[in-house]
């Protein structure tokens, strides 16, 4: 293996819009085949390490969730060469386990979204591919973020299924009692369909997802956003810890592993 070849890239979600540990050497803006990406792709040094940074939302987090264009951000990031996606999601807790403060690297996603462009492969000149699904994640690269949590000591949920749904709007509560039958452990707005078009690309895709609150019917009263944003400045710190140590990890995995 060439380790030349090891480039992570770090999709950030709500909360991360900067990592001030990262050493910025230049920001591109790409084009690509399916429009804008949501922002600049920063190139630089973490650890390290030679790795990419976007932000999923934008630099000033103005893009929703069913606005995102997914399909340009992994394009983006695979035309500037990045060999694994290591992905951070803000999402509610579902399962019993996946209370406020909680990290959940997810094995499984089911899909409740609907009208976002989901695939590089909608006919015309892209033709039609099939692509194998039935573990989203890849294994090695969800490894490195458990064993990134667990050297800097910090407790990490290490299989669940996250539920993926439209938004912007919260769920309600009976559309939570639906996804906890579905077996989902948490629900957020992001997860679909960047873990697919990753595959697509044949690039190793994972996820670190932090819980910021308990989904809908789940806490004694109603979502506050006040509660959200101190989960998010306690935890933050955190998450940018584990995503560190986990771009250092990248480099001995082999180039491709889905």
């Amino acid at each position: 293996m060439n380790n030349a070849n090891i480039k992570p890239a770090i999709i950030a979600g709500s909360g991360l819009l900067t990592m001030p540990e990262l050493l910025i050497d230049e920001a591109v803006t790409v084009d690509t085949p399916w429009g804008e990406p949501s922002g600049p792709v920063y190139r630089g040094r973490l650890n390290g390490v030679e790795v990419l940074f976007m932000t999923r939302h934008g630099d000033t987090h103005a893009i929703p969730p069913h606005k995102v264009n997914y399909r340009a951000n992994i394009a983006a990031l695979a035309q500037m060469g990045a060999s694994h996606l290591l992905a951070y999601n803000a999402v509610g807790g579902i399962g019993a386990d996946c209370a406020a403060g909680s990290l959940l690297v997810a094995d499984q996603i089911i899909d409740y979204t609907w009208g976002r462009e989901h695939t590089y492969y909608d006919g015309g000149e892209g033709g039609v591919e099939h692509i194998d699904f039935t573990s989203p994640y890849d294994e090695a690269l969800r490894q490195v973020l458990i064993d990134a949590a667990d050297s800097g000591g910090v407790t990490i949920i290490s299989q669940g299924v996250y539920g993926a749904t439209q938004g912007p709007r919260l769920e309600s509560a009976a559309e939570i009692t639906r996804m906890a039958r579905d077996g989902c452990h948490v629900v957020g707005m992001t997860g679909m369909p960047e873990v697919a078009l990753a595959r697509e690309k044949n690039l190793p895709y994972a996820s670190l997802s932090l819980v910021v609150n308990p989904a809908a019917g789940k806490a004694s009263g109603p979502i506050s956003m006040a509660d959200i944003e101190q989960i998010l400045d306690e935890r933050i710190p955190v998450v940018r810890g584990i995503i560190s140590r986990a771009c250092a990890l990248v480099s001995a995995l082999p180039r491709a592993t889905c």
